[in-house]
């Protein structure tokens, strides 16, 4: 039994009426509101809230509900340094048993020399559950649970024997907590218990006044040791949350380690969470303080002022871009079951409602000031979490970003841009330790502790372009704005470093020393350690165009840009192989029967711009045939991947039919309830399992339909494609709001197929080239000017 303290009742007189009027839920916007005629019975069924920092999934159960929550920095382990001093003293080894086709043996002295210490990074871990009980609400009626897109609220509606009961949660980055308000129709019918638990070993919960305190330690990496046999470093990040509880009308009762709201009519709660993180090289925070503070913040403040106040925050955000798909009576439906039938109705708003989806996971996971989103954004409940649930940067993460700057979200991004400047700090030593160069260098994966070493195994983990191909985001954020401080100060020292070090790896090609290549490296994640993978090639290439052209942008470094281009020239072109491919590697080995998840050598078609149907047909045509040879199947997040692989391909029927191979349920009837990928009924991508990738792909590949940016004209002014890629499935539409490189907002209409109309606003006086359907207008632009042109200014 729990001892009961004491009660403090402030059962208050009915001055009017004992019943009082709740909201309930009225007729939603189907592409903007995801719901659900049941509660969740499994996490990837639970709706998701963050501010950025702190993450909540909401299961909406009515007798014991669970609100399980995140926050960011709470990971295993502590600051690290992964580098193998001596690593360089092999390198010249590997290369020469690869070179000579000892790829086993190459694989060997890898994994004994070459490897970071330990072999693996470091987790991302749960925080804790808000557990709450409500006695007799075991059977209820009316029940509805929802997360409307509109003001990123989650909401719950049910009636128990003729009293109607709601709950609303939200997660507030303006005063970062997670709050929730649970209220009923009759004075004193609110009865319920609330505590805090945590799945770590080492944690304390007590009660103080009308708080709920949670105390605990990180658990240790769920490894002793890695594969090396090397320990895992200790966890000592500490951490704390403090649970706030108000009331109206009834009264509070204290235990050990939850407190009961009796009789009321309305409860709010206010959890905020903290660990002792600092940054990737101080763990000296004091999270007691943190909580302590934040709750001292939401004094005074009346709930509807904090709703208001998140509400408007998140709006300034999520509402630059809308997309109308149209939408029919199906539209109307719980979203498990417009997802069910999505692949025979095609319903165009579940496609807006994934597409906003999209967008609202990247604001509520990654905001100015917070870590970047993770592969589960900012979502975990497990301690051994697929992957670690930490940062794999041979595809994952980059995606994660790739609708931030064409969807308006530019601010979303600067998580990352923080991430690639500590890379490029912690990447330094690793350069020196493994390659003996100067620059920096990170591989295929990094943690909250920004690992740079290649980890887990050489076949997969020796794959230096991570840090290159992360320093595409910087550049792009410049294409997008044009913030030329950003650029010098930011972007430039960057990607000068980085290509610092590439210029240094890349050595001639013995059968043709005319080419330079990458290597040991590896096309990820397939075919193990080589020399000379596509892949490198093109990221390498984009990487010192990029730098160059900033150079000249900001003139700087003349001679250093000058040896850049002479090496830029050398480095090995794309081939087209026997069955008419994109080659993979230099050597002619390509399996036309090999379904691997990554395509990583049509990494020139999309994120890079070297590979384009108009710029160079027969290497696109080439990624074509690779296309067809891969299949329109994978996890989740590659079919996102071919998405938009096939939009840059201007194929709109192929891109939307991987489309709706992503929204496809991944567990269901048709599966036998065997997780076979797409999408989860709370509309989390499943690689399987969970992997937030695919939802921010998917965002990605529907701009890639609708509009692409990333081509130019001898000048340098940038391409506006229209409707590149429609899909004849979406012959009708609006969206607005779109960003584009050269610093253009774009609203575009359609209809039938063709454009009705497009307003575009030039922030920054650049020229306006706009494509569409084979016709091209240019106009010159001021800043600030908006044009509004149709179909007759194309004839």
């Amino acid at each position: 039994m729990k001892n009961r303290h004491f009660i403090l009742l402030a059962i208050l007189p009915v001055l009017f009426s004992a019943c009082h009027r709740i909201t309930e839920p009225g007729k939603v916007n189907p592409s903007l509101t995801l719901w659900y005629d049941k509660p969740a019975t499994e996490w990837t069924e639970a709706l998701p809230l963050g501010n950025g920092r702190i993450g909540a999934i909401v299961y909406g159960e009515t007798e014991n509900e669970t609100i399980q929550f995140n926050e960011e920095t709470l990971w295993s382990g502590q600051p690290h340094d992964y580098a193998n001093k001596g690593a360089h003293n092999y390198l010249e080894e590997l290369r020469q048993l690869l070179w000579e086709g000892k790829q086993n043996e190459a694989h060997e002295l890898g994994n004994q020399h070459f490897m970071s210490q330990p072999f693996g990074q470091l987790s991302y871990l749960p925080f804790g559950n808000i557990e709450l009980n409500f006695p007799g609400h075991k059977e209820v009626t009316s029940y509805r649970r929802q997360l409307n897109l509109e003001n990123a609220v989650s909401s719950v509606f049910y009636e128990v024997d003729g009293m109607k009961f709601k709950r609303e949660v939200f997660a507030s980055a303006p005063d970062q907590a997670i709050v929730i308000q649970l209220e009923t129709s009759e004075n004193g019918a609110l009865n319920f218990t609330v505590g805090l638990n945590s799945p770590h070993s080492e944690y304390e919960v007590s009660v103080d006044g009308n708080q709920v305190i949670l105390k605990g330690n990180a658990n240790n990496y769920h490894q002793e040791l890695g594969r090396d046999g090397n320990p895992y470093p200790e966890s000592k990040l500490t951490f704390e949350a403090r649970l706030r509880i108000e009331h109206d009308g009834g009264g509070l009762v204290q235990y050990d380690d939850s407190i009961a709201v009796v009789k009321a009519r309305k409860a709010t709660l206010y959890l905020v969470a903290a660990t002792s993180f600092v940054n990737y090289d101080d763990i000296s925070g004091n999270p007691e303080e943190r909580c302590i503070e934040s709750l001292a913040n939401l004094e005074g403040k009346p709930y509807q002022t904090l709703k208001e106040k998140h509400i408007e925050d998140y709006r300034k955000l999520f509402n630059r871009v809308s997309l109308n798909l149209g939408s029919s009576e199906i539209s109307e439906r719980p979203t498990d079951q417009r997802l069910t039938t999505f692949y025979e109705d095609e319903d165009p708003s579940l496609v807006s409602l994934l597409f906003q989806y999209g967008r609202y996971l990247l604001i509520s996971s990654s905001r100015p000031g917070t870590q970047p989103a993770n592969l589960q954004g900012i979502w975990n409940d497990r301690m051994a979490p697929p992957w670690d649930s930490k940062y794999t940067i041979n595809i994952n993460t980059e995606m994660n970003y790739w609708p931030a700057e064409m969807t308006n979200l530019s601010e979303c991004a600067e998580p990352l841009f923080s991430m690639v400047e500590d890379l490029s700090q912690t990447g330094q030593n690793v350069a020196r330790q493994h390659y003996n160069l100067e620059g920096w260098v990170t591989h295929h994966n990094t943690d909250l502790w920004r690992g740079a070493a290649p980890i887990n195994h050489a076949n997969h983990g020796i794959w230096p372009t991570g840090g290159a191909w992360l320093s595409q985001h910087l550049w792009w954020h410049f294409q997008y704005t044009g913030d030329k401080g950003f650029l010098k100060n930011r972007a430039y020292p960057a990607l000068k470093e980085a290509s610092r070090f590439f210029a240094g790896y890349l050595v001639p090609w013995p059968e043709n020393p005319e080419w330079l290549v990458s290597g040991p490296s590896n096309s990820p994640e397939l075919g193990g350690l080589v020399m000379g993978p596509t892949m490198d090639h093109q990221i390498i290439r984009n990487l010192f165009a990029n730098t160059i052209e900033a150079a000249e942008i900001l003139g700087e470094d003349d001679d250093f840009i000058e040896m850049l281009k002479s090496k830029r020239k050398k480095i090995a072109p794309n081939q087209i192989g026997k069955h008419g491919q994109l080659q993979e590697w230099l050597e002619d080995v390509d399996d036309p029967n090999e379904k691997h998840r990554h395509v990583s050598h049509l990494w020139g078609l999309h994120p890079g711009n070297e590979i384009h149907p108009i710029t160079t047909s027969e290497l696109a045509e080439a990624c074509k045939v690779t296309l067809l040879h891969r299949g329109d199947g994978g996890t989740g997040w590659s079919r996102a991947w071919k998405i938009n692989f096939w939009a840059r391909l201007l194929d709109g029927d192929h891109a939307f039919l991987l489309l709706k191979n992503l929204m496809v349920p991944s567990k269901s009837q048709k599966t036998n309830y065997q997780d076979r990928g797409g999408l989860y009924f709370n509309l989390f991508d499943s690689h399987p399992p969970f992997q937030i990738d695919g939802n921010f792909g998917a965002t990605s590949g529907i701009v890639e339909m609708l509009l692409q940016s990333h081509l130019r004209n001898e000048n340098g002014d940038f391409y506006q494609d229209l409707l590149p890629a429609l899909p004849s499935k979406l012959p009708n539409g609006k969206i607005s709001g779109l960003k584009s490189r050269g610093g253009f907002e774009l609203d575009i209409t359609w209809e039938k197929e063709k454009l009705v109309a497009v307003k575009v606003k030039s922030f920054l006086g650049n020229k306006l080239i706009l494509r569409c359907q084979g016709k091209t207008i240019y106009r010159e632009t001021t800043a600030g000017e908006t044009l509004l042109l149709g179909p007759g200014d194309f004839s």
